[in-house]
């Protein structure tokens, strides 16, 4: 403990150091822009959204505290000649001084979007403090009283466009009585044009809606008036009458090379056909079948324009894995100028492709590597059909055993997916098919594996839905999930340690062949819609990711009803292999919060239970929950905490659990270069719902687990290369509920590196 305190002594003293020579390299007369700081005397002028208009940044800090960047600028000599002096300037970001113009324009542009929030009578004044060559910068807003919409109405020379409007005046931004906000006035002029492109305006855009303000005599009321500019036609650029257009003819062309021909008419084409009204036209051969290119749009002769529809076209096509690229042209028709033709132009991918990929393995200290090939059929039967077929191999050197014959484990695996673009089910609505932006997933998997220990293989079998809603949402139905455990042969000294005691049920149940036929649903919900959630920085988001499963109810249901016997252990079976029967679901929050433009905050917390009953006494193994490890309390290694109080007894199939808790808190920050920097704290543990010999203490109880739950506080170093991330993370044990007392019980007031690290490394986010 001494040693730990020294370190921290020392390393303070060093930062200290460092901080008062942040000056080193400022000129005399000038001053290191310390600090920016906003304060406002409106709650809905809040300092954090006004931010973004200052335009003067500070010497960037690590963690939102130290300027390290600076400190290892200042660390440099003066002699630029010399190497190290070069190196350290690199590795470092020089003093980012006072700049007395970029704060005067800084004040203008948040006078003006304070005016713009409605406070047209508001003030911002600019102070800066100095000391000893640093500056901190102040902006006070003072919003005084705000000016408010008195009256709203439109002025139009259509009065088509004005009932559409009215009709849809309860979806309005603009309220009498608001704020007199010129974000949320920009804002409905967005969806004024929305409304009207679609409803068949297909030249208008926002430009074409401007609002006149009369502000009231002696008061801080706004009479404001929408107005529409008139159209300009492309003839003499006279204005014209808006119009709306209607589709004509829908041209779809399969063989579209963007590269040679910039018009549809330059495109070279062999033959066409006509299916249900619509011209199709390829090259040689017809790459779609005409059935799935009719059903994926989302428009039809004689339909009136909408740009909604043409968004759900470029959705559907876009999906298409068969298809590189896609675009939807119009043209006005010179003999009717209501009336647009259409171009769908459909630019083919590769057909087939195959990959092959080497990789190398490590669990829990034992080296091994592995090996696959994939192949690829993107277009299987001419409905942008994916098949997937791939072949993996793998070999890992196992250490520590003794008694067994071998210490290599093999694993041998073969796969063949094939997902449809679409619904693939006689239940569902032809409608809500084209609708819906989905696709089914037929999958079939065969795994044989080698163990010292044992040898196991796994058949396998699913059926499953995915679609998006609103583009924030995902759905996923697992309709069916079949698996078939087999395990031929365990040696000897397996059984004699494990099994044969009687004392260890849970290695019994999930050492023996099973069949598991499962069902589930999962919600996933992104704030962030289809952005990264990782990579866009700029934005605060949260996700919430919810799943249930059910196996084994059908097969109880027809084995009650078929009055099947059980075996020696009271189970059903189906041709005398047992099957599991349970219910599990999960629950996982992630929330991040920008803190600025180098420190995000994340937030992580998430719950799950299995429960197995009637044809089960416990969850397979495959189903259930483990602690510890990269992406869980990190103090531990994998499969290491738990369950409950229950220490380990060096074996990691005894420390599974039926529930799991989970939460982090996370600060990451980029440091420079590719280099991210994290610190984290964990809190968690797994738990028991039945009471096992082999697990003393790890049962669920409520008026203990509180006590029972780990935590864990550690750095961790990333390197961010955008297409991964690699992940080196450093985790020490901070309470330890394998203790309920003592020195041991906090390890966070008596740490020892050689007991309480653990070092982990991964690939991508631990959430």
């Amino acid at each position: 403990m001494r040693r730990f305190c020294h370190s921290l002594c020392v390393l303070f003293t060093m930062l200290f150091i460092m901080a008062c020579s942040a000056t080193k390299y400022v000129p005399d007369g000038d001053f290191l822009l310390n600090k920016v700081k906003i304060y406002s005397d409106k709650e809905d002028l809040p300092p954090s959204e006004l931010k973004q208009y200052i335009h003067l940044t500070t010497n960037a800090k690590w963690f939102s505290l130290f300027k390290t960047q600076l400190y290892i600028y200042n660390m440099s000599g003066r002699d630029s000649t010399k190497w190290i002096n070069r190196t350290m300037r690199k590795l470092g970001t020089p003093p980012i001084i006072f700049n007395e113009k970029d704060a005067q324009r800084s004040q203008k542009e948040l006078l003006r979007a304070v005016q713009n929030k409605g406070y047209i009578g508001a003030n911002v004044e600019l102070t800066a403090k100095m000391k000893r060559k640093r500056l901190e910068l102040i902006y006070r807003i003072k919003g005084g009283q705000p000016y408010k919409l008195r009256h709203f109405s439109y002025d139009t020379i259509d009065a088509d466009i004005l009932d559409l409007i009215k009709s849809r005046s309860s979806a309005s931004l603009i309220k009498e009585g608001m704020l007199f906000d010129v974000n949320v006035i920009d804002a409905e002029r967005d969806r004024i044009a929305n409304l009207l492109t679609n409803n068949g305006y297909y030249h208008f855009s926002k430009e074409y809606i401007t609002f006149v303000a009369d502000t009231i005599r002696n008061s801080k009321e706004i009479d404001l008036k929408m107005r529409f500019i008139p159209f300009s036609g492309s003839k003499n650029y006279k204005p014209a009458p808006y119009r709306q257009y209607h589709i004509n003819n829908v041209s779809i062309i399969t063989d579209f090379d963007m590269m040679q021909a910039s018009s549809p008419s330059g495109i070279e084409i062999n033959d066409s056909i006509h299916y249900a009204g619509y011209p199709i036209y390829f090259k040689d051969k017809l790459l779609l079948r005409p059935k799935v290119l009719i059903d994926n749009l989302h428009f039809a002769p004689g339909d009136l324009y909408k740009s909604q529809a043409i968004q759900r076209t470029y959705r559907n096509f876009g999906r298409f894995s068969a298809l590189n690229y896609s675009n939807i042209r119009f043209t006005e028709v010179p003999e009717d100028s209501t009336k647009l033709n259409s171009y769908l132009l459909l630019t083919p991918n590769k057909n087939k492709s195959a990959s092959f990929e080497i990789e190398g393995t490590n669990s829990a200290g034992d080296l091994g590597m592995a090996a696959s090939v994939s192949l690829q059929h993107r277009n299987l039967f001419h409905g942008s059909e994916l098949l997937t077929l791939k072949l993996r191999g793998a070999y890992e050197a196992i250490s520590g055993l003794e008694g067994y014959t071998n210490n290599g484990y093999y694993e041998y695996g073969t796969e063949a997916t094939l997902n449809f673009p679409r619904f693939v089910a006689p239940f569902i609505s032809k409608d809500y098919k084209r609708k819906s932006n989905a696709s089914t997933e037929f999958g079939f998997r065969i795994n044989y594996q080698l163990r010292p220990e044992f040898s196991r293989t796994v058949f396998s079998a699913s059926w499953s839905y995915k679609w998006n809603q609103q583009q924030r949402i995902q759905h996923r139905i697992d309709l069916m999930d079949i698996s078939y455990i087999y395990l031929p042969w365990i040696s000897d000294t397996f059984k004699e340690n494990y099994i044969n005691k009687g004392q260890n049920y849970i290695f019994q149940y999930n050492y023996t062949s099973r069949f598991i036929f499962r069902c589930g649903y999962t919600y996933v919900y992104n704030s962030l819609g289809n952005k990264d959630t990782y990579y866009n920085n700029n934005d605060n988001s949260y996700s919430i990711r919810a799943g249930f499963e059910s196996a084994g109810n059908l097969l109880y249901i027809l084995s009650k009803a078929a009055a099947f016997p059980k075996n020696s252990n009271g189970q059903y079976s189906i041709f005398s292999i047992p099957y599991a029967q349970y219910l599990k679901g999960d629950f996982d929050y992630v929330r991040k919060l920008v803190l600025d433009h180098r420190n995000t905050l994340a937030i992580h917390a998430a719950f799950g239970i299995a429960v197995p009953y009637l044809n089960s006494k416990t969850v397979p193994f495959e189903k259930q929950y483990f602690s510890g490890g990269a992406n869980s309390v990190r103090g531990w290694a994998v499969r290491e905490l738990g369950p409950g109080k229950f220490a380990g007894d060096g074996n990691y199939l005894d420390q599974s659990g039926d529930i799991k808790f989970d939460s982090s808190i996370e600060l990451r920050s980029r440091l420079f270069w590719k280099l991210r920097g994290a610190a984290f704290i964990d809190a968690g543990n797994i738990w028991s719902i039945r009471n096992y010999e082999n697990q003393p203490g790890g049962v669920f109880k409520f008026n203990e687990f509180y006590k029972q739950i780990a935590m864990a506080y550690g750095l961790g170093m990333r390197m961010d290369f955008d297409f991964c991330i690699l992940r080196f993370d450093f985790g020490m044990k901070a309470i330890n509920p394998a203790y309920s007392s003592g020195p041991q019980r906090y390890p966070i007031y008596h740490p020892s590196f050689s007991r309480d690290m653990t070092f982990h490394f991964a690939v991508g986010y631990p959430f």
